[in-house]
This record gives C-alpha cells, sequence and structure tokens, in this order.
C-alpha cells in the first residue's frame, strides 16, 4: 500500500530531527491521507481515492473535483488524476 496522494503524488519526504544540541537523526514526514469519495458532476460519478488533506481543501477551495482538476496543469497530477481529467474534458466536448 503506497503512501502517495491519488491526485497530487504527494509522498513521502524525509529530513532530520533536529536537537537542541544540534544532534541530527534521519525522519521520515508521512503525507496526511484521507480515503474519501468525491463526485465528479460532469460524469455523474463517484471516485473513491486516497487524498492528502492538503490536496482536499484545495478541492473544496476550487469548488469540487471537476473544478480543481480544470484549472490545474498536468505536471502537478499524478497518473489516475490525468485519466479522470481527461475523461471529464470529453464528456464536456460531446455535450456541448
Amino acid at each position: 500500500m503506497s503512501k502517495k496522494c491519488d491526485i497530487s503524488g504527494t509522498g513521502i519526504m524525509s529530513g532530520n530531527n533536529v536537537s537542541h544540541a544540534n544532534n541530527k537523526n534521519r525522519r521520515r514526514f508521512l503525507p496526511n491521507l484521507q480515503v474519501v469519495s468525491l463526485l465528479s458532476d460532469t460524469l455523474g460519478k463517484i471516485f473513491k481515492l486516497k487524498v492528502c488533506t492538503k490536496t482536499l481543501r484545495t478541492i473544496e477551495h476550487n469548488g469540487g473535483l471537476d473544478a480543481y482538476l480544470e484549472s490545474t496543469s498536468n505536471t502537478k497530477l499524478s497518473e489516475e488524476a490525468k485519466k479522470i481529467k481527461k475523461s471529464i474534458a470529453k464528456k464536456k466536448a460531446a455535450s456541448k
């Protein structure tokens, strides 16, 4: 089970614990992942994804999954998010 966000691709980072005496010990920074069900208004479909809380807040700020994926460039999205974005764009083009 990978510790990666299904939308933004945010994963484990590494760094140091630094004590008052300036001793450095390696540590891992794990993303705060939550399993959520996100609704795509265009597709009328629910996607069950593992999303970090930072990405979840951004999705809510942008007004939902569809608006977030449209406003975000493909370089910042994971492969699964790109597939969802492509299917949303296809559905919107077909409805016009």
